[in-house]
């Protein structure tokens, strides 16, 4: 039983906490990732994760552009 407690704390240990998925998502939004650190990240992030955090980022830069179009026409 304390075999099980101890993988346990250990995965828990090793999954990514929140804003090294968020780190992880807007690196490849930006297209740039070391080898390295995408094979780390495919061992530690969790893709339900990776899922919900792209998707906020993508409506957060959407969001950006539409209010930044909205100065731009609004100031001309």
């Amino acid at each position: 039983m304390s075999e099980d407690i101890k993988e346990a704390v250990s995965r828990k240990a090793s999954t990514a906490t929140f804003l090294q998925t968020l780190s992880a998502v807007l690196w490849s939004f930006f297209g740039v990732r070391k080898g390295k650190n995408h094979s780390e990240d495919m061992q530690r992030l969790n893709p339900v994760h990776v899922i919900v955090v792209g998707l906020l980022a993508a409506a957060a830069f959407v969001l950006g552009l539409l209010a930044l179009v909205n100065y731009v026409v609004g100031s001309a």
